[in-house]
């Protein structure tokens, strides 16, 4: 099995040809070694900017601009020139909507996509930012959950119910404005 690889000067990968020739390496490498690499089935560009744009919930606009700005790496061309979405393109672009989600700036998801283009050494700085971005989550959750409590105490008052039990953090207010 080859553990390294390095290009000699006619663009052979070669650390070991013979393990090459006795067919001891993955058709995957033996494919670099002819130059033939295969494109995996989820790599494959086989949607049309209209079926990304339908499949992701957003406008071509939209990803056009994405790929303007370097949120989404290079798409892919047919022969004409037209764009062609892959089963990974849409899977990030799920991602990149949930980030949107979240309320990660579009910089911040710039930024994110230079990271994970930039390879595994940037694995640090992307977790610290997952991580960030997930407190930030988890605090806007206990204030709808907090806003949740109130509309529940008001639907009660507003139905009459004299058990309604006002939220704890409402305590010091005693308005109808809450």
């Amino acid at each position: 099995m080859i553990e390294t690889a390095r290009q000699d000067g006619n663009g052979v990968v070669s650390s070991d040809l013979q393990a090459v020739a006795s067919g001891a390496v993955s058709s995957d490498l033996q494919a670099v070694a002819s130059g033939t690499v295969a494109i995996s089935d989820r790599e494959q560009p086989r949607y049309s900017i209209g079926d990304a744009a339908e499949r992701s919930g957003l406008s071509r606009d939209t990803l056009r601009w994405y790929e303007r700005i370097g949120l989404m790496d290079y798409i892919g061309r047919d022969h004409t020139g037209k764009r062609r979405f892959s089963e990974r393109d849409l899977e990030w672009l799920t991602l990149i909507g949930r980030l949107r989600t979240t309320g990660m700036s579009v910089a911040d998801m710039v930024r994110y996509a230079e990271l994970v283009r930039a390879g595994d050494s940037t694995f640090p700085e992307r977790l610290e930012m997952f991580r960030n971005t997930r407190a930030e989550v988890l605090a806007k959750i206990d204030e709808l959950r907090q806003t949740v409590a109130v509309l529940d105490y008001k639907i009660d008052v507003y139905e009459g119910k004299t058990s309604a039990i006002r939220p704890a953090f409402l305590a010091t207010h005693n308005s109808e404005g809450i």
